[in-house]
C-alpha cells in the first residue's frame, strides 16, 4: 500500500496543496497540485539507461488541458482533445525553460514530464501551478535534478505589484509577468507590459522571486517525506581529453573565431573539429568515441569564445560589448500586400507582411474558459535556407510558436482599440537570414509593416537580444548577440519596447541563475540598444501611414437599432445575402447593432451602407441623395434613391427650363442627384432634380436663399 503525503500553505491569499502517493503511483514522480479549485497532475518518468547515439539531453515536457476540467465538451467534429493547442505548446515551453538547466550535466537518459489540468475554477490560471507541480514531481523522482524551482505570476495594478492575480484582475493589470527560479537566483522570465520602465520590470522580477520562496520550501518539505532515493549517476570525466585537445587546437580555434563572416567562420571551425576527431577518435589506447570527442570539442569552442570576450572585450565579429550590428530598414517592398517591411540587422533578416481583414477573418479559439475570437495574429516562420541548410518543411514547431508569441506580446500593447480600427490584423514574419535573434528582428519588422499598412499603432516597437558570459566573479553583458554567442553563452535576455518603456521581456538562463545586479546591467544596456534600433527604423518610417494601402479593404462602421437587425438579415439570411451579392461588399452585424461594411471599393461600401440604412431608417426631408432612374413615364421619372425606396421626379422638377419630353433629360439607368421634397397626400415620395447641381451635388435652392439673404443684409 502506497503512503500519501501532503503539504499545504497559504500563498497569495489562497490555499495551495501539494499531494503525492495517491495518483499515478507507477510514475517515477507524481504530484497533484491544487490552488483554489484549479488542480493539475504532474508526472515524471526517466529511463534508467542513457539513450544511445545522442549528444543532448532528451527531455520532453508536455502540458495538456482537459476540457472536462472546466465542465466543457471540446468543439470540432471528433469532440475530443487532439493535437496541442498554441496555449498548450507555449506552457510546455514555459515549464521546460527553467527546469532544463538544472539537470546534472551529462545526464542523457530520456525523460518525460507530463502535466495535465484536471480542474479549472476560472479564477486561477493553471500555467504557474503546472510549473510548481512539475518542479515538485522532479524533486521527488530521484533523477539528478538540482531543484526545486519556484514560480509566480506578477501583475501591476494601480501602481502596486500583485502576486498571482485572479484571471479577471489581469484585465486591469499593466503587466503580465511569469518568473521562475531557485532559492538563490532567477532562471526564467516571460512577460507582456504596457510600456513600463526598466526599474518597474526589474522590481516585478525580484518581487516574484521573493514571493515564490514559500513554494520552494513546501517542495523541500514534501521531498523530506516522500522523495525517492537519488539515482546513482556520476557525470563522465573528460578533463584529460579536454586538456590534450586544448593543447592541440586552441590556437586554431582562436584563429577560426577571429573570422567575422559567419559562413567562412563555420567552415574554419569545421576544419579544426575534423583535426580534433582525427587525433582523438577511434579505437585503442588514448582514443575515444567520436561522439565524446565532438562533445568535448563543443565545450572547448564555448570556452575559447568566452575567454576571448572576457579577456579582450572584443567579440566574434569584432564588435565591443554594446555595439549593435548595422541595420537597414525598408518598407513597402511588396507591391500587392497591404503592408510590408524588410528588416536587416547584420546577418539576420526578417521579411514581415501585414494583411488586413474583416470580422469574418477573426480566429476562433476554443479554450477551457470558452470560445473567443482573436483579431490580432502574428505568425513566425523559420525556413531552413535562412541558415544555409536543407531541412524538413512542415507544421510550425515549438520554437516557431514561441518566437511568434514573443513578438505578439511585444507589439500587442501598441495596437489601437478594436472600435478605433475595426480590422482583423495578421502579421507574418518570414525569416530569410538568421544569425542571432530573429524573434527581435520580427518585432522590428512587424512594427514597420504595421505602420506601412496604415495601422495606427501608438508608437514603433523595437527589440534587442542580450547575452551573458559569466565565469566566477567576472561577467560580460553582450548587446545584440550572434547565434554563436547565444549557443555558447549563459543567457538569452530579450527586451522589446518603445521609446516610452518595455512591452515585453523574456529571459532564459542556461546556468544556475543570475543576480539582480546582472539583470540591472542587462536592462540598462538593452535600453540603449533599443533606442538606437528605433532611430534606425525611423529612417524608413516614423509613424503609421495616413491612408491604408490601395489593395487593403476599407471598413465603414455604424450602428442600427437592435430591433432592426432581423430586418437587415432577413428570413434565413435572405436580405443580407442579397446585399452582399449585389454590392460586392462584406457585411458583418454584431449583437449590439454595430454594422461593419468592408470592401476595397468605395462604391461598393456606399451601396451596401445606403441599402442597410434604407431598411433601418427613413429618408430625411431636404437631404440630397444619389439615385438611379428605374422607370420613365410621360409625367416624370421614378428614381431609386434610398435602398429599395423609389420616388417620383415630376416633369416640372427635372430641369429649370421647360421640358417637352422626359426622355430629353433622363433615361432608364441614368445616375442622378435628387432632393427629397416631401410626400403627397397618398404617401408618394416627391423628388426634385432641378434644385440640385447634377455635377457637384450642391443644393441650388439653398444657395439661392443664402445669396438673397446676403443681398438683403447689404441693402440695409
Amino acid at each position: 500500500m502506497f503512503e500519501t503525503h501532503r503539504e499545504e500553505i497559504t500563498w497569495g491569499g489562497r490555499k495551495l496543496v501539494l499531494e503525492t502517493g495517491k495518483v499515478a503511483r507507477q510514475a517515477h514522480g507524481a504530484v497533484l497540485a491544487t490552488y483554489g479549485d484549479t488542480t493539475v497532475l504532474a508526472t515524471v518518468v526517466s529511463n534508467y539507461e542513457p539513450k544511445a547515439g545522442i549528444d543532448f539531453f532528451p527531455l520532453t515536457v508536455n502540458y495538456q488541458e482537459k476540457y472536462f476540467a472546466a465542465g466543457r465538451i471540446p468543439g470540432g467534429y471528433f469532440k475530443r482533445e487532439g493535437q496541442p493547442t498554441e496555449r498548450e505548446t507555449l506552457i510546455s515551453r514555459l515549464i521546460d525553460r527553467p527546469i532544463r538547466p538544472l539537470f546534472v550535466e551529462g545526464y542523457k537518459n530520456e525523460t518525460q514530464v507530463i502535466i495535465t489540468t484536471l480542474s479549472h475554477d476560472m479564477e486561477n490560471d493553471p500555467d504557474v501551478l503546472a510549473m510548481v507541480a512539475a518542479s515538485a514531481a522532479l524533486t521527488l523522482s530521484g533523477v539528478p535534478f538540482m531543484g526545486p524551482v519556484g514560480a509566480a505570476r506578477v501583475g501591476y495594478i494601480d501602481g502596486e505589484y500583485v502576486l498571482n492575480p485572479y484571471v479577471d484582475d489581469m484585465k486591469e493589470s499593466k503587466l503580465d509577468l511569469v518568473v521562475a527560479g531557485t532559492a538563490d537566483a532567477v532562471l526564467m522570465v516571460e512577460s507582456e507590459a504596457q510600456e513600463l520602465s526598466e526599474e518597474i520590470m526589474l522590481g516585478a522580477v525580484m518581487f516574484g522571486h521573493k514571493y515564490f520562496q514559500p513554494i520552494i520550501n513546501a517542495i523541500i518539505s514534501l521531498a523530506d517525506k516522500a522523495a525517492k532515493e537519488p539515482r546513482d549517476f556520476t557525470p563522465p570525466d573528460h578533463s584529460a581529453l579536454e586538456k590534450a585537445m586544448l593543447d592541440l587546437v586552441e590556437k586554431d580555434l582562436r584563429a577560426a573565431y577571429s573570422i567575422r563572416e559567419k559562413t567562412a567562420r563555420y567552415s574554419a571551425v569545421g576544419e579544426v573539429k575534423k583535426k580534433a576527431i582525427e587525433a582523438f577518435a577511434g579505437e585503442g589506447e588514448g582514443k575515444h568515441d567520436k561522439q565524446v570527442v565532438a562533445g568535448v570539442f563543443k565545450e572547448l569552442e564555448a570556452k575559447v569564445v568566452r575567454w576571448n570576450i572576457l579577456d579582450t572585450g572584443s567579440r566574434i565579429d569584432g564588435r565591443d560589448l554594446v555595439t549593435v550590428r548595422p541595420i537597414v530598414s525598408e518598407v513597402g517592398i511588396l507591391p500587392r500586400t497591404h503592408g510590408s517591411a524588410l528588416f536587416t540587422r547584420g546577418e539576420t533578416q526578417a521579411m514581415v507582411v501585414t494583411t488586413l481583414g474583416t470580422a469574418e477573418d477573426e480566429q476562433f479559439i476554443d479554450s477551457l474558459t470558452g470560445t473567443y475570437k482573436e483579431n490580432f495574429l502574428l505568425h513566425y516562420n523559420f525556413p531552413p535556407f535562412s541558415v544555409g541548410e536543407a531541412g524538413r518543411m512542415g507544421r510550425p514547431g515549438r520554437r516557431e510558436v514561441g518566437h511568434g508569441k514573443l513578438a505578439w506580446r511585444a507589439v500587442h500593447p501598441m495596437l489601437p482599440e478594436r472600435h478605433e480600427f475595426p480590422y482583423t490584423i495578421r502579421v507574418v514574419s518570414e525569416i530569410t537570414e538568421s544569425n542571432g535573434s530573429s524573434s527581435m528582428a520580427t518585432v522590428c519588422g512587424a512594427s514597420l509593416a504595421l505602420m506601412d499598412a496604415g495601422v495606427p499603432i501608438k508608437r514603433p516597437v523595437a527589440g534587442i537580444a542580450m547575452g551573458l558570459i559569466l565565469e566566477g566573479e567576472r561577467y560580460a553583458v553582450l548587446s545584440d548577440i550572434l547565434g554563436d554567442e547565444d549557443h555558447l553563452g549563459d543567457m538569452d535576455f530579450k527586451v522589446a519596447g518603445t521609446a516610452e518603456g518595455i512591452t515585453s521581456l523574456q529571459m532564459d538562463i542556461k546556468i544556475a541563475g543570475i543576480t539582480e545586479e546582472i539583470m540591472k546591467v542587462a536592462l540598462g544596456q538593452a535600453k540603449g540598444g533599443r533606442e538606437h534600433i528605433l532611430g534606425e527604423m525611423a529612417k524608413a518610417l516614423t509613424s503609421a501611414r495616413a491612408e491604408l494601402g490601395e489593395h487593403a479593404p476599407r471598413i465603414e462602421s455604424f450602428k442600427i437599432p437592435t430591433d432592426k437587425i432581423r430586418e437587415v438579415i432577413g428570413t434565413g439570411g435572405k436580405v443580407i445575402r442579397e446585399i452582399v451579392e449585389k454590392t460586392g461588399a462584406k457585411v458583418n452585424i454584431e449583437d449590439d447593432g454595430t454594422v461593419k461594411v468592408a470592401s476595397a471599393n468605395g462604391e461598393q461600401i456606399r451601396a451596401a451602407v445606403n441599402w442597410i440604412k434604407s431598411i433601418t431608417q427613413e429618408p430625411e426631408l431636404g437631404m440630397i441623395y444619389e439615385g438611379t432612374v428605374v422607370k420613365v413615364v410621360d409625367f416624370g421619372a421614378f428614381v431609386n434613391f434610398f435602398g429599395s425606396r423609389d420616388g417620383l421626379v415630376h416633369i416640372s422638377q427635372l430641369a429649370n427650363n421647360r421640358v417637352g419630353k422626359v426622355t430629353d433629360v433622363v433615361k432608364e439607368g441614368d445616375k442622378v442627384k435628387v432632393k427629397l421634397l416631401g410626400f403627397d397626400d397618398r404617401g408618394k415620395t416627391r423628388l426634385s432634380m432641378k434644385v440640385v447641381d447634377q455635377a457637384t451635388g450642391e443644393d441650388l435652392e439653398k444657395k439661392q436663399k443664402e445669396a438673397a439673404a446676403e443681398e438683403g443684409d447689404a441693402a440695409e
